[in-house]
């Protein structure tokens, strides 16, 4: 059944990312299972994919906004121990 988390998203261009360090949560369970999001920001609500990042590269251009955005950088800034999310427009 559908439900609801709150998460902190970081925008990078055309797309947003989340995080959940590496707490594999249920919600990062589902995203596995299924990539179809949707992301309700105000009162409209985005329909998204996810696909999780797994490139060292990306990982260190997120990491830079993510520590701006919040105050301090990512816990764990290994790509393979993490996990983060792109989400972009269906």
């Amino acid at each position: 059944d559908p439900y609801s988390v709150n998460i902190w998203v970081v925008g990078m261009g055309n797309a947003l990312y989340v995080h959940a360090g590496a707490n594999r949560a249920t919600w990062i369970e589902n995203m596995d299972t299924d990539p179809n999001v949707r992301l309700q920001a105000g009162d409209t609500i985005y329909q998204l994919a996810a696909t999780r990042v797994t490139s060292q590269d990306e990982f260190d251009r997120y990491s830079a906004p993510y520590e701006e955005k919040y105050g301090n950088p990512p816990r764990n800034l290994n790509v393979a121990e993490v996990y983060l999310y792109r989400l972009v427009p269906r």
